[in-house]
């Protein structure tokens, strides 16, 4: 019978294979702690340079936790999320006050400093203490998804809960084999099992990946589900009095800011009293309706034709809008499908 031994495999990968100049590759709990933490979210080749800086400013946690916030942002300046660099600071803090300028050395205990999720405590534990820790970031998330077959988005809890429970059933019998285990679940993630165009071929686990075998190295992982797209309703009144057309001018911002467009109403009784105070007319059947799709949202347009026979007073002109000449509002600024509309009546 077939043995996968994932671990095994991963380990000897990962010795022959793996990243192994990277400067934050010792036992120094702060090192290791500093790498991750400007990892997250963030390229290699961008961190390289910020973390030898930071170090060369910050060489140790008890100087990091002295520091005024405002050097530690400076030196986190151009590489972003700067949520990151406040909760470092306060973990500093935190280790300096709390544990005795100690770094923690247990799972449980990292987890609680500022910034710090399970999957990042356990890599500092694993790569710093060599303890038998899981880790379960997106690259290892992407490896066990397609290696072993795993349907549904990782980021639902009962997905990331199985993959928890696989990712605590792989780890190595050997403490001392974690630093590499770890580093492996990482290098393959970023070097190997790509997100796009995976290099199945050099995978050590390419005879056993369940992706490669039925050929779903592209489904895997599970994209996030996409919301239902809210819809919205409204109806526009197409209002006619001999060649000309009732146009309004829209707010500058927002959606359609600052074009013309044509009035809207919640239902046509709105749309006949609008009528009423402008002249003798009627409304004529509706037209089919017109979907248009925002980023946000479908709006789901009624298109209200009416016809004015007679004006009421001074109406050509308000401060809300003005009768355009059908062809000259054709040459105006116009939202798409409200131009659409108009021109189906040339």
């Amino acid at each position: 019978m077939f043995e996968f031994r994932f671990a095994d495999r991963l380990i000897a990968w990962q010795r022959s294979h793996g990243r192994h100049d990277l400067p934050w590759q010792v036992s120094d709990p702060y090192r290791v702690w500093l790498s991750e933490i400007m990892l997250q979210q963030t390229q290699v080749t961008t961190v390289l340079g910020y973390y030898a800086r930071f170090l060369a400013r910050f060489p140790d946690i008890a100087s990091l936790a002295a520091a005024p916030l405002d050097d530690v942002l400076a030196l986190w300046s151009g590489l972003g999320y700067y949520t990151r660099a406040r909760n470092l600071h306060k973990a500093a803090q935190k280790v300096r006050d709390e544990f005795d300028g100690v770094f923690p050395t247990t799972r449980e205990d990292i987890e609680t400093l500022p910034g710090i999720g399970r999957s990042t405590a356990a890599a500092i534990a694993s790569f710093a203490f060599g303890q038998r820790e899981a880790i379960l970031d997106g690259n290892v998330k992407r490896v066990l998804t397609r290696v072993y077959g795993i349907d549904g988005f990782p980021g639902e809890k009962k997905v990331e809960n199985r993959l928890w429970d696989l990712a605590e059933s792989l780890l190595p019998a050997d403490a001392g084999d974690m630093p590499a285990y770890t580093q492996g679940l990482m290098d393959l993630g970023a070097t190997v099992c790509s997100r796009s165009k995976p290099a199945c071929t050099i995978c050590p686990m390419v005879d056993g990946c369940v992706a490669v075998r039925d050929g779903r190295t592209a489904e895997l992982p599970t994209k996030k589900p996409k919301k239902a797209t809210p819809t919205r309703d409204t109806l526009m009144l197409i209002a006619l009095n001999d060649d000309r057309v009732w146009l309004e001018r829209r707010p500058p911002t927002g959606i359609w800011g600052g074009l013309l467009s044509l009035p809207e109403f919640a239902d046509s009784a709105a749309a006949e009293a609008w009528l009423e105070e402008r002249g003798d007319g009627e409304l004529l059947p509706t037209w089919p309706e017109l979907e248009h799709v925002f980023t946000h949202y479908r709006l789901i347009i009624t298109p209200q034709p009416a016809r004015l026979a007679s004006l009421r007073g001074n109406t050509v002109r308000e401060e809300s809008g003005q009768w355009w000449e059908l062809e000259a509002a054709l040459d105006a600024g116009l939202p798409a499908p409200v131009k659409r509309l108009l021109q189906r009546l040339v």
